[in-house]
């Protein structure tokens, strides 16, 4: 199969949205499916947040990168780049005779997937990765207004597509409610079970040492962004240090809400037992994830959260936020659920799973096992599983015999 994929958020910037991608499309294009990726032309200075030589990604021989000229754009990420669809991406596509066409993103690249499907009469799958109204903070004006349409206009995209993705029931019920009537389906962003896992006690007590970890550690990693309510934590983590002289919270990432998380922990007299590690490679990340006893994430804006997984599939306990895609993705077996925006429920949760190793071992255990179903293998067969049945359904309506020419 030829596949044509479209997303405005790809490497080097930093997210699960990019790093969802990477993995499918190295998997599906190992697989022998031809697929053409197009995404924005990335600037030095992107490289560099996120700790990246200049060099294009990898991903392997059936795989085509191709960078459409991009602009800078303020995000939380400080790398973001937005293409103006103004078909630049079209000689590729008329040579290259995708079978197939994928968009993540309803932005510039978006546009220019919707134009491609429509021009070259092939079936389009629409992937929304965003929980778009947990942004609305950005708006200074008429907060509930901005919200409203936002929304509306994402269902608006997806409403052109074929068949419609989301990484969690409520991302697609969400659209539903805005508008959205075209077939979908949970398909979730794949994690590497591999490299993500679970290490022995002694392996655990060296990568400790040399982290500089104690015996109590909370871990968060992703962008350091106002929607990931990382201050939550850190005022929850103050009070936990009350009762645990002993604990660290580290927080793993780079964005635009760092320094302000910095001069937090200052402010609230935490000095070195907040670590900020930067952005870690996959192994770096893999490595501290199994250095920790639990992992933290108070964010309103997920679909999903593929960190979380990758902490569940390192054996973690995991305590987040009640709101959108992680309540689906937090089971009772494999952690506790915090109200959103209230650091004392968060100290709670925190500090009970600090204090009690065998709860830490008994969710560990199950998030091991709930996080295999995200495995890239299990992911890429439902991709395929989409795609065969668009393939199927297009060329059944090719034969009738009223279609077109």
């Amino acid at each position: 199969m030829r596949l044509a994929m479209f997303s405005d958020n790809f490497h080097p910037e930093l997210g699960g949205i990019q790093d969802s991608i990477l993995a499918s499309a190295r998997e599906l294009g190992e697989r022998g499916h031809r697929i053409m990726l197009f995404a924005p032309a990335a600037a030095p200075q992107d490289y560099a947040r996120a700790n990246l030589p200049v060099a294009e990604v990898e991903l392997g021989g059936n795989v085509t990168i191709q960078r459409v000229p991009s602009l800078p754009v303020p995000s939380s990420s400080q790398q973001s780049r937005l293409v103006m669809p103004t078909g630049r991406c079209r000689r590729a596509l008329a040579q290259f005779r995708p079978d197939m066409v994928h968009s993540h993103t309803f932005l510039g690249l978006g546009l220019e997937a919707l134009w491609a499907a429509r021009q070259l009469d092939v079936p389009l799958v629409g992937t929304n990765h965003w929980a778009i109204g947990a942004f609305d903070f950005h708006a200074p004006l008429g907060r509930a207004t901005v919200r409203r349409y936002s929304l509306r206009a994402v269902a608006r995209y997806y409403q052109c597509c074929d068949w419609v993705t989301a990484p969690s029931h409520s991302s697609v019920e969400e659209m539903m409610a805005n508008g959205l009537a075209r077939p979908c389906s949970v398909i979730s962003n794949p994690i590497d079970t591999g490299r993500f896992r679970p290490v022995n006690t002694a392996t655990k007590q060296a990568l400790k040492a040399r982290f500089g970890l104690g015996m109590h550690t909370i871990v968060y990693a992703g962008r350091l962004a106002r929607e990931k309510s990382i201050d939550v934590l850190i005022h929850a983590f103050a009070a936990v240090c009350t009762d645990r002289t002993d604990a660290t919270l580290v927080l793993a990432g780079h964005g635009s809400a760092r320094d302000a998380l910095r001069a937090l922990a200052d402010r609230l007299d935490l000095g070195s037992r907040v670590r900020f590690t930067g952005t870690l490679s996959h192994e770096a990340l893999a490595e501290l994830l199994a250095a920790t006893e639990l992992f933290a994430i108070a964010s309103t804006s997920e679909t999903q959260s593929m960190v979380l997984l990758q902490a569940m599939a390192c054996g973690l306990p995991v305590v987040g936020a009640r709101c959108g895609g992680l309540i689906e993705h937090i089971p009772p077996t494999t952690g506790l659920l915090a109200e959103p925006g209230r650091p004392d429920d968060f100290r709670e949760k925190l500090g009970w799973l600090l204090g009690n190793q065998s709860a830490r071992e008994i969710m560990g255990a199950a998030a091991r096992q709930f996080s295999a179903a995200f495995s890239i293998a299990k992911i890429a067969d439902a991709w395929e599983d989409v795609y065969r049945r668009l393939m199927r359904d297009a060329v059944l309506e090719a034969r009738r015999p009223n279609a077109g020419p």
